[in-house]
């Protein structure tokens, strides 16, 4: 598609599409950034359409589509400002900062049976939530968590043996509780 028809297109839409998104989204910024992406998305695959007459439809739906990715992001993965969450976030002691170390960790998780150490290294280095390690492992969502508790458990007896710890010098690891990603 040339410059001149795209430029026509964008001038005979945009309006409604802004208008639409805007509904949508009920953000004035969110509506603009899911309208301009719908013209990206045209300017990269709107040359597919056959039938020129159904451009508009085209346009629409493309924008409801992105909308309904970009709310799924959202709800998946949502914007916390960090104040909201002081309480959530654990309190570590200086002292636990200087002296735990990621080497110290790693050696550590070596040590722990591999039973538990593949799910604390799948879900806390890895990031990925209950459904994906079970998937990985081939074994149940409750097998996960409990081998999590379990291995957290042996990881911090380690850690204790290792340095020779006070418990309250050792770092508690966030709690896994709800948190079925």
């Amino acid at each position: 598609m040339n410059g001149d028809t795209f430029q026509v297109l964008v001038d005979r839409h945009y309006a409604a599409l802004y208008r639409f998104g805007l509904s949508l989204s009920g953000k004035p910024d969110a509506a603009s950034d899911l309208v301009q992406q719908t013209f990206y998305l045209w300017a990269e695959k709107g040359h597919q359409l056959r039938d020129a007459s159904k451009a508009k439809g085209w346009l629409f739906t493309t924008l409801y589509r992105e909308y309904l990715a970009t709310y799924r992001r959202n709800v998946k993965f949502p914007h916390i400002e960090i104040d909201e969450t002081t309480g959530e976030l654990p309190v570590i002691a200086p002292e636990v900062l200087r002296d735990l170390d990621g080497a110290t960790v790693v050696g550590a998780l070596a040590g722990v049976d591999e039973v538990y150490r593949a799910p604390l290294t799948l879900f806390y280095i890895d990031d990925l939530p209950y459904k994906e390690i079970a998937d990985v492992l081939g074994v149940p969502i409750g097998t996960v968590m409990s081998r999590l508790s379990r291995g957290k458990e042996q990881l911090r007896r380690l850690l204790l043996e290792s340095k020779s710890r006070s418990p309250e010098k050792v770092l508690e690891f966030p709690s896994t509780k709800g948190a079925a990603k």
